[in-house]
């Protein structure tokens, strides 16, 4: 088997970066260096994409129904198609022909991988013998994650997502209808009390491995809403690198669903997500992937490399070529980086100043480029003193679809639904707004602004603007 090295950066794997990031150590950047969902940087600029060679699932989530897909439809547990091994490998090797940013792959269903050994196991083998450059990732709820973990090890597979959503079996009862585990089927306590157990001996083998462990939580109002500080506390004692908690989404025919269950809004994560950022690192920047998404996070190329279009497909795997187009965004990573740190240093020293959040529309590179209309989600910042703090993602409908004209005034409920996620904005930047929504963003108090450009650059342009307005104001104070 052919293998990237694990030091230095004579490998095209490496993933070397010449910035030392505060708070991780050198091999730590190294691993995380060119991974979308592990570095909050990279996601401007790397690629990931997820294959679907595992259908079966050995629990079942009271969230999750894996039947329900549509072109739209967005969330774990959704494909469109399940590939074999040897397809998914050929996919691998065309999206990372035709997409060189892509450094990651991932298997996360639409089951669990783990419940899928053999399927699993057989495309990451051939995927390390043919493409050794790619990093393997997997997600799984952790039932069977201590079996596998020599056969994890051996392949390479330094990154593991475990979905863990609750420490106490009588948090986790609510949350699980049943767990299959050694032929038999457990509901209730029972088949809590087993999953948990068996989740927190896989982190802690992981750990003790030096396998890095991103943890995610799906927060559930009036099931784990309060519980899950508890579980950020000890997912850190036990290794975890890296906390995602996610918003419940809703699926159609679910317990949840017949139970009234809600998503929680925005507020309520941030908020949650904010509690637990004392005990660990928080993922900010998950888009809740799809099970066969393709590219960077926040877009979904899956249709443009469907099974048909593969099989059909010839092609010419350059690793060479990709290393060095990879290099290169991670220079151009670095060298924002450093800016930023630069900036930091330089303001401080300043007097505090006032608080702006600030929403931007991005269809990916790290730019503002995206017209409001047609934008799905919204990625949300505060500033002061010229620092910038990544806040989250919103998630939204789009206001404009097809050749709809964005600037009729037909879209009043889904415009009204969109402020209601920014309220707490002073700012929305974006490349482009019709007169409709920029005066009702207006009249709430939200200043829309057509930008185009690097993120950073345009939130410090528009901060300024925005203090400028305000600075003949009486009143400076701009909380919500």
């Amino acid at each position: 088997m052919v293998t990237p090295k694990q030091a230095g950066c004579s490998s095209v794997a490496a993933g070397c970066s010449s910035i030392k990031r505060r708070t991780v150590e050198p091999h730590i950047q190294e691993k995380i260096a060119r991974h979308p969902c592990y570095n909050e940087e990279a996601h401007h600029y790397f690629a990931r994409m997820h294959v679907a060679v595992a259908p079966a699932c050995n629990i079942q989530c009271n969230y999750c129904n894996r039947k329900y897909d549509c072109a739209n439809e967005s969330r774990p547990g959704v494909v469109s198609e399940v590939l074999k091994p040897e397809e998914a490998v050929k996919k691998v090797l065309v999206v990372a022909g035709q997409i060189p940013q892509m450094s990651v792959v991932g298997i996360a269903g639409p089951g669990d991988p783990l419940a899928n050994p053999e399927k699993t196991f057989e495309t990451f083998r051939g995927i390390a013998q043919q493409a050794p450059d790619i990093k393997l990732c997997l997600s799984t709820n952790g039932l069977r994650l201590i079996e596998f973990i020599d056969q994890i090890e051996e392949l390479n597979i330094d990154h593991i997502t475990l979905t863990i959503n609750a420490i106490d079996p009588k948090v986790a009862q609510y949350i699980y209808s049943w767990v299959y585990f050694e032929g038999k089927r457990y509901k209730g306590i029972d088949a809590a009390e087993i999953l948990l157990e068996r989740q927190i001996i896989g982190l802690e083998a992981l750990t003790k491995r030096g396998i890095l462990c991103k943890v995610n939580s799906v927060l559930i109002p009036g099931v784990n809403d309060v519980h899950l500080e508890e579980v950020a506390k000890v997912m850190k004692q036990k290794g975890a690198f890296l906390h995602n908690i996610m918003p419940l989404i809703v699926a159609p025919d679910t317990m949840f669903e017949k139970w009234g269950v809600k998503n929680p809004d925005p507020a309520m994560l941030n908020q949650l997500q904010d509690k637990c950022s004392g005990n660990m690192k928080m993922m900010r920047h998950c888009r809740q992937c799809r099970a066969d998404a393709v590219g960077l996070l926040g877009e979904d190329r899956s249709a443009e490399f469907t099974k048909e279009k593969i099989l059909a497909t010839d092609f010419q795997y350059d690793m060479e070529a990709r290393a060095k187009f990879q290099q290169n965004l991670e220079k151009k990573m670095d060298e924002k980086y450093a800016k930023k740190i630069e900036r930091e240093k330089k303001k401080r020293n300043s007097p505090s100043s006032q608080t702006i959040r600030i929403a931007v529309a991005s269809r990916g590179n790290g730019k503002v480029n995206l017209h409001f209309g047609h934008a799905k989600e919204f990625m949300v910042y505060e500033i002061q003193n010229e620092t910038i703090r990544f806040i989250g993602i919103r998630k939204i409908q789009a206001y404009c679809n097809g050749t709809a004209n964005c600037g009729d005034g037909t879209k009043s409920d889904t415009l009204q639904e969109i402020a209601q996620t920014i309220k707490d904005c002073h700012m929305l930047l974006c490349s482009g707004i019709g007169e409709t929504p920029k005066e009702y963003l207006q009249s709430l108090g939200i200043v829309a602004v057509i930008q185009k450009g690097e993120i950073e650059d345009a939130i410090l342009d528009s901060g300024k603007f925005y203090n400028y307005l305000n600075s003949t104001s009486e009143d400076q104070t701009l909380s919500r």
